[in-house]
């Protein structure tokens, strides 16, 4: 089984150690419940670096006051049992009094990307997000630091943490993994009932509506959102948080689809949020 390290010491004196020797440290951040899409990551992670560390940490400077920090799914001994079978080396599981000890009161936060998409729904999100990871990548120093695309807004905002700070860590992106049906692969997914499972697969099915219109030639983001409204409402059920259909690095709406661009959407069914999103080209 992985060493699991829960002192912030002896993760950064861990690390230190391996640059010492020069090897070369991937890094995969969770907040565990741990699935296949994280699982591709690890994979990754191992395939190009000689060491490997996954941190497991609800962090819970990302959660708003009525959002699901205290249900959010947990299970170290899952989460451990998982890991076992792909030869981890370090397990970092801090305690979030560590983290965040009394008299903490330093935020990093990015201006312009962070109040978009999920933002403005969710404000401070992606500052407890931005803070959070500032603070894994200072413990534990990775060459190279791995993320899914399906929260494709954090990995924005994440590179651009990096490029602004000059962080001596590369940020590398893996493909949404999906379960057999297209849901997009979730920890908030165990919170669904079998019912409301069925109504989440209208949230794949809406982006593939969308890339099927942008193929066939419409370019205005109007019509395309007002055609993706109409297919999740035959949910019953299913609230829109938003469809933003956007630049995909500078987040900014795009009204007439050109070149490369990021559609994107939210949805509630029930009190879960689900988050997914493709990129047309």
């Amino acid at each position: 089984m992985a060493k699991v390290v829960k002192s912030i010491e002896l993760m950064m004196k861990l690390s230190d150690g391996f640059r010492k020797k020069g090897l070369s440290i991937g890094f995969v951040p969770t907040m565990g419940y741990l699935h296949e899409g994280h699982l591709s990551l690890i994979k990754e992670a191992k395939k190009k670096n000689d060491i490997v560390i996954v941190s497991i940490f609800v962090n819970p400077t990302q959660f708003g006051p009525r959002e699901d920090l205290k249900k959010y799914p947990r299970d170290m001994e899952h989460d451990l049992k998982f890991l076992s079978r792909y030869k981890v080396n370090a397990v970092f599981a801090p305690d979030a009094k560590d983290m965040y000890p009394d008299g903490f009161r330093t935020d990093v936060e990015v201006k312009g990307l962070s109040d978009k998409l999920c933002g403005a729904s969710r404000p401070g999100h992606f500052r407890g997000v931005t803070t959070i990871v500032a603070k894994l990548f200072n413990i534990v120093r990775p060459d190279v630091a791995y993320f899914g695309e399906k929260d494709h807004q954090q990995l924005v905002v994440i590179r651009k943490m990096v490029r602004d700070l000059n962080m001596d860590v590369k940020i590398m992106s893996m493909p949404t993994v999906r379960e057999k049906d297209g849901l997009a692969m979730s920890s908030r997914n165990t919170y669904l009932s079998k019912e409301d499972r069925l109504k989440a697969l209208v949230i794949n099915r809406a982006l593939k509506f969308a890339k099927m219109l942008v193929n066939s030639g419409i370019r205005s983001s109007a019509k395309i959102m007002a055609a993706m409204t109409n297919l999740m409402r035959t949910a019953k059920g299913l609230k829109i948080d938003y469809i933003s259909i956007c630049d995909p690095e500078t987040l900014e709406n795009k009204q007439i689809i050109k070149g490369k661009t990021l559609i994107a959407v939210a949805v509630y069914i029930g009190k879960t949020r689900l988050i997914d999103n493709i990129v047309v080209n």
